[in-house]
């Protein structure tokens, strides 16, 4: 089976760490404006389809409703790395709250879906 891979035909895996940290980046900041401000639908915009059929939209609404840490999520990110497995890549960031002390690791997997960057899965610890 051949791997996904984008409009131009390369597999994400073989983009630089700075190519796949130019998509991955906004990708990040969008999850962390909808995740802070509550929009579900936005939040999830960028999810490859099997992410999306297996979110639980009634769970998903009550962690933005019911996490602080899900509705506080500072702007302030740190890249920590990239790894690249199979047909995707995970890119791992530090990630604070503006209301909670401490420093979160955010997990964001990426790959191509129809030719087109697609969120695999996201979460923090």
């Amino acid at each position: 089976m051949k791997p996904a891979s984008s409009a131009r035909g390369e597999p994400i895996i073989e983009k630089t760490d700075e190519e796949i940290l130019a998509m991955a980046d906004p990708l990040w900041r969008d999850l962390v404006k909808y995740s802070n401000e509550g929009k579900y639908g936005d939040f999830a915009k960028n999810f490859s389809s099997s992410l999306a059929l297996a979110m639980d939209q009634v769970v998903a609404g009550h962690q933005f409703a019911n996490s602080e840490l899900a509705r506080s999520l500072s702007e302030e990110i740190d890249s920590l790395g990239i790894i690249r497995r199979g047909e995707h890549v995970t890119v791992l960031y530090r990630q604070r709250s503006t209301k909670k002390p401490g420093e979160w690791l955010g997990r964001l997997v990426l790959g191509y879906e129809d030719g087109k960057v697609r969120i695999f899965g996201a979460s923090i610890f």
